[in-house]
């Protein structure tokens, strides 16, 4: 029987899914707007353990991450993500390229590190500019149901018409993210953009400095690269909505398991659960699954904060041997050894520790006798462990009673060969 943590219902659940023995699972994946550090890819790693499970326990699952290239403003590092700049358009803007070659450059390096990490791919990467009309469409089914109302600056969600909002997260939480009232128009504080406008009013970018009388031009508005028509005027989409109508095109309107980061609980998955349901009137996602942060010096490893690490990084540092750079995998052996729902506190000699272990592992089996009949009772224990809520430390304490046993190494090689579909240590 396998268990997981549901972040809905607070508790660990037996997992039952929707139609099994299919299993359709989202994950929210980057911002491709720079580098994915070692704090996002413990996620995507936690998501990938959880997907190899599954299959390990004989599910068929239909897995899908998404690549946000619009949308994502800065002001989200405020508490309000309606706020600011757009991501995609400011590093344009930084590095003297057009956001559509910023958002290829870093979604081509996040694949390459999710390669190298040995992430299984999702059957689709999916990219939130390919569904602009999945957004607009969804938008206006939220409209006609009286969820959406047009203010100034965009069109929104009227939170208070949806009795359940903020049911994936603690409201007092949900509160305090509203650090500023940005838009008095807004109905209630809580309120999020489902599309917002390029210009005022949804006019265009000419009407607008028509209209200023005067004003400089980069005071009223910069012409944006990324922007589409819609039924209420030139924009973009808001962050949120891409996830709701991506998820529901590929995976049905209700599906069983949503992953993502634990910075995402507090509104982004609010916010996607509001849409969804207010469009179609059925629970979204059955099973929430988040992972915690990495810290370094016991603060949140993120970009904003400048404390974090690529992959890319400490593929240059020097090891204690005097070789230069790690393995990927020992960092995907460091995620194994922190439970996904603990904050995990990078250091650099916890790292060497997982390189030194990892590297011993493989020494270790590198003179084992080829593969046969495994070792049950080991399989059993391994198998209990992965299917307590991804229990991975336990799982790996296991891995290592069964290299350091009595038992024939054509047998402990049959064994961890096995385990390593769910390790994905390349054993």
């Amino acid at each position: 029987m396998m268990k997981l943590y549901n972040s809905l219902s607070r508790k660990i659940e037996e997992f039952k899914p929707i139609h099994p023995p299919a299993v359709h699972m989202y994950t929210c994946g980057p911002t491709v707007y720079d580098f994915a550090h070692i704090g996002n890819f413990r996620t995507y790693t936690s998501a990938d353990f959880l997907v190899r499970i599954l299959k390990y326990n004989g599910y068929n699952v239909e897995y899908v991450m998404n690549l946000t290239d619009v949308g994502h403003l800065t002001g989200d590092n405020l508490g309000d993500a309606d706020l600011g700049e757009d991501r995609m358009e400011k590093a344009a803007k930084k590095e003297g390229k057009t956001a559509w070659d910023i958002a290829k450059f870093y979604a081509d390096a996040f694949i390459k590190d999710f390669d190298l990490l040995n992430l299984e791919r999702p059957k689709l990467f999916v990219k939130a500019t390919d569904h602009i009309k999945e957004q607009i469409d969804l938008v206006g089914r939220l409209e006609k149901r009286g969820y959406a109302y047009q203010i100034s600056d965009g069109v929104y969600f009227d939170t208070s018409r949806f009795k359940d909002y903020g049911k994936l997260s603690d409201m007092d939480q949900i509160r305090e993210g509203v650090r500023v009232e940005v838009n008095p128009e807004k109905r209630n504080p809580r309120d999020f953009a489902l599309w917002k406008f390029s210009y005022p009013e949804g006019r265009s970018f000419d009407s607008a400095l028509r209209q200023a009388q005067g004003v400089a031009q980069d005071d009223i508005a910069s012409r944006r690269q990324m922007e589409w028509e819609s039924p209420w005027g030139v924009g973009f989409p808001g962050w949120h909505i891409e996830c709701s109508a991506m998820g529901m095109k590929y995976l049905g309107e209700s599906f069983d398991i949503h992953a993502g980061g634990i910075d995402l609980k507090q509104t982004h998955h609010p916010n996607e659960i509001a849409q969804a349901e207010a469009a179609t009137g059925k629970q979204f996602v059955k099973y929430w699954v988040h992972s915690a942060f990495v810290l370094v010096a016991g603060e949140r490893m993120s970009k904003s904060l400048g404390n974090n690490y690529k992959l890319y990084d400490l593929m240059k540092q020097a090891m204690p041997a005097g070789r230069q750079g790690y393995n990927p995998l020992a960092l995907r052996y460091l995620y194994l050894q922190t439970h996904y729902r603990q904050e995990m506190n990078f250091t650099f000699p916890a790292l060497d520790a997982a390189s030194i272990a990892l590297k011993k592992l493989l020494t270790e089996i590198a003179t084992w006798d080829k593969p046969e009949v495994g070792c049950a009772e080991f399989e059993g224990e391994f198998l209990e462990a992965i299917n307590d809520d991804l229990n991975m430390p336990k799982a790996l304490a296991v891995v290592w009673e069964l290299v350091k046993s009595d038992n024939p190494t054509r047998c402990k090689a049959a064994s961890l060969f096995k385990m390593d579909q769910v390790l994905g240590l390349n054993l």
